[in-house]
């Protein structure tokens, strides 16, 4: 496994997945007025591996450049499963119970959670004191954004499970950014593919035997799903693996940073939701956790 490299596309790509994620809970808030949450994520995850798989197989249809082993298979089956299967139910669901702002500020939360997993995985990953307290400070606005009673968001009685719902979602990712990084020599958007394949493959029996068959929707919410399966899905996870890949999964937790800002501000704007203080603490910590773990980084941007 090579060490990262980062580069000026690296944060272009970056750049483009915060904006584009940041935007996507408000996207699902939309599509749940018209659609159950289990069933929504089928729909996303279904209509990303179809056009993702279309693309693949016009280039050729490969993926390991060597034959894969016995662990390889088994690891990419994990991150299958959590990189889309297990987080998009999860959102899916929480999100009827918390805001868009809400779900986005959790996702800051899976840039505390690699640094630990990469310090043993990863190599050229460590841990560094600064980091570590950068990881303290962060995870101190994640107790806050779960707390029981923190503040209120939606007035639901499902709230609390809500808000642990879509912080579980963020673990979700930040394991699979780190098996992913260890797996062999592969091609990106063949990756893309299966892993979306595999998601495929777990949420809509999932949905089927937990919501029975898929609902009839409205044109709008049809047209709402396919836009999260063509852009949040299919092209940002295409993006996503292509970062993991070669800048790392530290790296790839940068896009944490503009996740919940953009999250927040078009949930407020668009959709109205409150700003409470307790969400906005929270927030002010997380990123500034991040930004203290991820100083490095920072630093090599603004000095080019």
């Amino acid at each position: 496994m090579q060490s990262p490299e980062i580069s000026r596309k690296s944060w272009i790509m970056v750049a483009v997945l915060g904006f584009v994620w940041g935007g996507t809970f408000l996207v699902i808030e939309i599509a749940l007025r018209g659609i159950t949450p289990f069933w929504l994520a089928a729909a996303r995850i279904g209509f990303g591996a179809l056009l993702t798989t279309l693309v693949w197989q016009l280039r050729g249809g490969a993926l390991f450049t060597r034959p894969p082993t016995t662990a390889h298979r088994i690891n990419l089956i994990a991150v299958g499963v959590l990189s889309s299967a297990l987080p998009f139910m999860l959102i899916s669901w929480g999100q009827q119970f918390v805001t868009a702002g809400f779900t986005g500020v959790s996702m800051a939360s899976s840039a505390l959670i690699v640094l630990p997993l990469a310090h043993f995985l990863v190599p050229g990953e460590r841990i560094t004191p600064r980091r570590a307290a950068g990881f303290m400070i962060g995870f101190v606005g994640v107790v806050i954004l779960i707390g029981g009673q923190a503040f209120e968001t939606t007035g639901l009685a499902l709230e609390l499970p809500g808000r642990m719902a879509c912080v579980t979602a963020s673990a979700c990712y930040a394991v699979s950014s780190v098996l992913m990084r260890r797996l062999p020599p592969v091609d990106p958007v063949g990756l893309s593919a299966v892993l979306l394949l595999l998601g495929a493959i777990v949420v809509i029996p999932l949905a089927w035997a937990i919501e029975g068959p898929p609902p009839a929707t409205d044109a709008k919410t049809l047209w709402v799903l396919a836009f999260l399966g063509l852009v949040p899905t299919a092209a940002a996870n295409l993006l996503r693996v292509t970062v993991v890949r070669t800048a790392g999964p530290v790296f790839m937790s940068l896009v944490n940073y503009m996740v919940p800002v953009w999250s927040v501000v078009l949930g407020a704007v668009l959709l109205g939701e409150p700003l409470p203080a307790a969400l906005l603490g929270a927030l002010a910590l997380i990123l500034s956790g991040v930004a203290l773990s991820q100083y490095g980084a920072l630093r090599r941007l603004f000095s080019r």
